[in-house]
């Protein structure tokens, strides 16, 4: 029984033992582990470090990274805004502008609005004055009409209302004539600007021949020669020619007189030749005569076909051509007749041209209009009649009859082109250069223009210009108006008209100025 009790507490004692050598070897195990695991939870520390240490490194790069960024967007925002802003104020400060010059021309236009409300407010009060005073005169001459004719109610109202008639149309006569003054302004704009354009493409050279002609001689021994034994060569020439050879002291020349152009041209030529040739005698001068005259008529055919190429007028009659051609020999105040015929074709062509008529039509009735003066000699009567009928013979239309029968107003017009020729004829004889005017009278006409100028109270200074064609006074401002301007300039234009004789028309020019003067010492 013991030795159960001993055996069962000796095998207790064991399984104790081997009881806690297991625990503790668990234990041992476990403390192994731990140790392990502190170990491992070292080593995850220093590893957690590191990854914490190059966390906070890659958190430092990447916020400077960020930052950086963030300072670029910024500054991008920062341009793109201040850009914006600019745009906007540039666009503000435009409209600003804009808004100053409208608010400027608003005022302006407020300015002038009020200046016509005041301007309308007195007229209002003017017509209402009128009105007034009207009514009043009405009432006193009902009054005086009842009195003086015991004329009946109506019947005054009769006779006022018939007044009042008449002055309304005296009011509306002058309002038409200050309608008719401006479309008379206009029309003057108008006219002279055709004129100017049709003189700026027709300007033309003049030649200012003179009824004589004067041929040089080699010597003085010649001058014998030419007036002959008994004078039998110089009588030969004259009677051939019928031009006056005067042979006087002038040294080595001889002087050839008659008013026929293409006599004039045949005996100088006859002469040059007779010169030339040296064998000078009735029968040797006879024959030159011959020779010249038909050598001068073929001149005076190449003239006038020269004519119609410079105009490009396509055909005429060859008797209108030669007869054209002679005008080339004769002159009107010193103006050569054909160039000048060629100036007014031009002219009127183009005035026709500016006007919308017939340009063919004026340039022809313009070339021809001065035939009649080679005629006239031949026929006394009026070188435009003249004229018309001689080209009416040869196939000439009506309408160039007429313009060449119209320009010195001995017919009615019956074309427009006809009155322009007539102008553009007045237009190449009236402008400076074109006729000849000696110098005495030229200084004359000038001084005259001045004098009257200066017979006007106010007027400090006057100038005769452009040839005599314009007159320019300067007035003192203390003593003349504008408005005493205005009527003085048409005064002295009227005074002109009344007083004087001239080619053309003059422009009265006034010029009146205020000057303030002061040095600075």
């Amino acid at each position: 029984m013991n030795l159960l009790i001993f055996l069962g507490l000796a095998l207790l004692a064991l399984a104790l033992i081997f009881t806690i050598f297991f625990k503790k070897t668990v234990i041992d195990r476990q403390i192994e582990k731990l140790t392990d695991l502190e170990d491992e939870v070292e080593k995850s520390k220093l590893k957690a470090k590191e990854i914490l240490e190059e966390a906070e490194k890659d958190a430092v790069s990447k916020a400077k990274e960020i930052e950086l960024k963030a300072k670029e967007k910024a500054y991008q925002i920062k341009e793109e805004v201040e850009k914006e802003a600019r745009n906007l104020k540039n666009e503000i400060a435009q409209k600003e502008a804009r808004i100053v010059k409208k608010e400027e021309i608003l005022d302006g236009k407020i300015e002038k609005a009020e200046n016509k409300s005041l301007e309308l407010e007195k007229i209002n009060n003017e017509l209402e004055a009128k009105r007034k005073e009207i009514d009043e005169l009405k009432v006193k001459q009902e009054e005086e009409l009842s009195r003086v004719s015991e004329l009946t109610k109506a019947e005054a109202r009769e006779i006022l209302l018939r007044k009042i008639r008449e002055e309304l149309t005296h009011d509306m006569a002058i309002t038409i004539r200050e309608f008719e003054n401006k479309l008379d302004e206009e029309k003057e704009k108008i006219s002279q600007k055709i004129l100017s354009t049709a003189i700026g493409k027709a300007a033309a050279d003049y030649v200012a021949d003179a009824t004589v002609s004067v041929i040089n001689l080699p010597n003085d021994e010649m001058k014998g020669r030419i007036i002959g034994r008994e004078g039998r060569n110089i009588r030969t020439i004259e009677a051939l020619t019928g031009v006056d050879v005067i042979i006087d002291d002038t040294p080595e020349a001889v002087v050839l007189s008659c008013f026929d152009g293409v006599k004039r041209e045949i005996a100088r030529l006859t002469i040059e030749k007779l010169i030339t040739d040296g064998r000078i005698h009735p029968g040797k001068i006879e024959e030159i005569v011959n020779k010249c005259r038909k050598e001068v008529e073929k001149e005076i055919v190449a003239a006038g076909e020269e004519a119609l190429i410079e105009l490009s007028i396509p055909s005429m009659h060859p008797e209108i051509i030669k007869t054209l051609g002679r005008l080339k020999y004769r002159t009107s105040y010193g103006q050569n007749v054909l160039t000048h015929s060629i100036e007014v074709a031009k002219i009127a062509s183009t005035m026709a041209a500016e006007i919308g008529a017939n340009v063919e039509l004026a340039k022809r009735g313009g070339l021809l209009h001065d035939i009649g003066k080679v005629l006239i000699n031949e026929i006394e009567t009026s070188s435009a009649i003249v004229g018309g009928e001689f080209i009416r013979k040869f196939g000439e239309k009506q309408e160039v009859v007429n313009a060449v029968m119209a320009h010195h107003n001995e017919v009615e017009f019956e074309t427009v082109e006809a009155i322009l020729v007539q102008a553009a004829d007045a237009v190449s004889a009236s402008r400076p250069g074109a006729r000849r005017e000696t110098l005495t009278a030229y200084i004359k006409r000038l001084e005259n223009l001045e004098e009257i100028a200066n017979s006007f109270d106010g007027v400090e200074s006057s100038f005769a210009i452009q040839a005599g064609r314009e007159l320019r006074i300067v007035i003192n401002p203390d003593k003349v108006s504008d408005d005493e301007a205005t009527l003085m300039s048409r005064e002295v234009a009227k005074k002109i008209e009344n007083t004087m004789q001239y080619p053309g028309q003059i422009k009265v020019t006034i010029l009146r100025e205020t000057r303030a003067v002061e040095y600075a010492k």
